[in-house]
């Protein structure tokens, strides 16, 4: 529950609690939410800074990096980030600063990928052939950035076991994103050997591991370490499966009956990602009929709008009936 000044202060006039305890419970709250990473002008400073770095050294490094050998890379990479551990660990340990600590932390991990790609490119060791200029890390798949993405997850998970940081979770689940188009080669033993489709499928089995992963990780902490693995490993499941191609109706019509139960999972695990991207699938198929199935149809709009007002009439009975319902529910659901 999200609770403000004047619930207390209803509670005090109610008699639940005096105003002096009211005062008390206000105090201590912000006293604990002192550095939590919300809204304010202050903590979009530390994550817009966070953001430029990442972008300066990532997806906007020039070619005239290129320039550099291997080792002058890494040895950049590596430089970076110990500026970034010894500023970060001074600001978290040391002026308990815990969001601009843990997002120098983050970024020290963000430069691992470069710091292996430097060693990579001076010892001249690729899987499936040399992938090309740094840049084309955030743009084109290969399986050539695998040991990178190896390294990131190893770094990000390292730095997680002992920055309790929820942030430092997303260059972890961003790798494995990464990983999870750019392993189909090495698992099928060459790029030759591997279709768009099993790519695609090898995408959804991926991603549907991180999101048991996520799930995992999210009963077992009170900060949200999982928000991350969820989004992610929704855009590799939900994109591949999305991707793929049938011209069967009844497949498209079985993907949108996916795409509703990805909005109940939201429900449940109380997870908005889930809710957008089974609207998007929703809406996609509803496209897909009013452009090509049901194009000259006069009462498609009508037949919606009749489904809608079912959806909405399966609300308000659940609104009147929730408390059965539910208690039917956890009859059968596993504790």
């Amino acid at each position: 529950m999200k609770i403000d000044k004047e619930d207390l202060q209803w509670a005090s006039e109610t008699g639940i609690i005096t105003p002096a305890q009211a005062d008390q419970v206000w105090d201590a709250l912000k006293a604990r939410q002192k550095d939590t990473p919300r809204m304010d002008i202050v903590h979009v400073a530390y994550d817009f800074g966070a953001f430029i770095i990442m972008s300066a050294m990532g997806w906007f490094m020039n070619d005239a990096w290129n320039r550099f050998g291997g080792d002058v890379l890494a040895a950049i990479a590596v430089l970076y980030a110990a500026v970034f551990l010894i500023v970060g660990r001074r600001l978290w340990y040391g002026l308990g600063l815990k969001v601009p600590g843990g997002l120098l932390f983050k970024l020290a991990v963000w430069m691992t990928p470069l710091a292996i790609f430097g060693i990579e490119k001076m010892l001249g060791w690729w899987p499936m052939g040399d992938p090309g200029v740094y840049r084309d890390y955030y743009h084109w798949i290969k399986s050539g950035w695998f040991f990178m993405e190896i390294g990131t997850i190893l770094a990000g998970l390292a730095a997680l076991r002992y920055i309790r940081f929820p942030f430092l979770s997303f260059p972890v689940a961003f790798a494995l994103w990464f990983m999870s188009m750019d392993i189909a080669p090495l698992i099928m033993g060459g790029a030759n050997y591997v279709t768009w489709d099993t790519r695609k499928l090898i995408s959804m089995g991926f991603g549907f591991l991180m999101l048991a992963g996520a799930y995992g990780v999210d009963r077992r902490t009170r900060e949200d370490f999982a928000f991350w693995g969820y989004l992610f490993g929704m855009l590799a499941f939900w994109g591949g499966l999305s991707l793929l191609e049938s011209d069967s109706e009844w497949n498209r019509f079985l993907y949108c009956l996916i795409n509703p139960a990805f909005i109940l999972i939201a429900v449940l695990f109380q997870r908005k990602v889930f809710i957008v991207f089974g609207a998007i699938g929703v809406f996609s198929y509803i496209g897909h009929l009013a452009a090509r199935v049901f194009a000259d149809a006069l009462l498609f709009p009508l037949a919606f709008c009749l489904v809608s007002g079912l959806i909405m009439t399966a609300g308000i009975y659940y609104r009147r009936n929730y408390l059965n319902i539910e208690a039917a529910l956890m009859r059968v659901i596993p504790g």
